[in-house]
């Protein structure tokens, strides 16, 4: 199984927009001891030729047209990504299906409540739907392992497990369609199977944690872990963007100085950060927040990072 970081940062990327924090100055000017990041997207593969993404990012035209393998093969239309799952609502997570909408026969996986979300309150994605099977939909439910298939129903050979982290829906969903939904279905981990037996955990949005998910993530052979704020208080002592006046874990976010106490006991896996905020002092190769998270073992994801499992 090859696992492809496309996309590394939190919603807005980083330099974000409209933020002038003290991170997106300073690669405004030049001065930055540190990357770029587009958002957080992964592209996952069983044997190189048939890809599935693990969400689906704003930013995901321009990280397909930055992986080559990502791009069409043969004949005039044609696309390697067969498939997509979704953990979440959120709207960083799942607009560039819209980018897919080119009429490629594509899977997407999701629970029965996010898929309801997109395809009955919004209209705009019924661009997947032009024609007959253009996309396929196919509900899975926290916990049950499923696999990860293309448009025609073929097994790529991995297998996906889903894990509830929050019963919280995005804000632009209604109150009277949240009561219809289940709240398990809300936000999801994946843990991901190879036939081989290799296994990695995919966490960009963890509220807490817990013991049961602590042995589930010790199992694993690569840990992809949230680490969107530093800590809980980052944005209201910033005082600006994102939504102030929240502290991280209001926001969904286990802080990561609290995550390298939390998993500190956590030895078998790679341990990476990922879907980092821009606000994030460990961004900055050269702050002591960058030199505590290596000297704890963990690495902070970049753009076109990949690994073999």
């Amino acid at each position: 199984m090859q696992v492809r970081i496309l996309g590394s940062a939190a919603g807005g990327a980083f330099p974000q927009w409209n933020c002038a924090c003290h991170n997106c100055r300073a690669v405004r000017a030049g001065t930055f001891h540190g990357k770029t990041r587009s958002q957080t997207q992964l592209a996952i593969t069983e044997d190189c030729v048939v890809w599935f993404l693990l969400g689906a990012s704003p930013d995901l035209r321009a990280q397909i047209e930055a992986t080559p393998e990502l791009h069409p093969r043969q004949g005039m239309r044609h696309s390697p990504i067969a498939g997509v799952a979704l953990a979440n609502a959120d709207l960083d997570h799942v607009l560039g299906l819209l980018l897919l909408r080119e009429l490629q026969p594509i899977r997407i996986h999701s629970t029965a409540s996010v898929r309801r979300i997109l395809r009955e309150d919004n209209s705009m994605f019924g661009m997947l739907h032009r024609i007959p099977d253009q996309a396929k939909w196919a509900d899975f439910k926290s916990g049950e392992e499923f696999s990860l298939c293309d448009a025609e129903g073929a097994d790529s050979g991995l297998r996906c497990r889903p894990w509830s982290l929050s019963d919280h829906y995005p804000s632009y969903v209604t109150v009277e369609r949240q009561s219809q939904l289940s709240p398990g279905e809300a936000s999801l981990g994946f843990f991901i199977q190879s036939n081989s037996g290799s296994r990695f955990a995919y966490m960009p949005a963890v509220p807490q944690v817990d013991d049961a998910l602590l042995a589930e993530i010790d199992a694993c052979d690569v840990l992809l872990f949230d680490g969107t704020f530093w800590s809980d208080d980052e944005l209201i002592r910033l005082q600006g963007g994102g939504k102030t006046g929240q502290t991280a874990r209001q926001m969904g976010h286990v802080p990561v100085e609290t995550t390298l106490t939390k998993l500190a006991g956590v030895r078998r896996p790679r341990k990476i950060f990922l879907h980092i905020n821009n606000t994030n002092p460990m961004l900055d190769g050269a702050s002591p927040q960058y030199r505590q998270v290596r000297d704890a073992g963990w690495e902070v994801a970049e753009d076109g990072w990949q690994f073999d499992l």
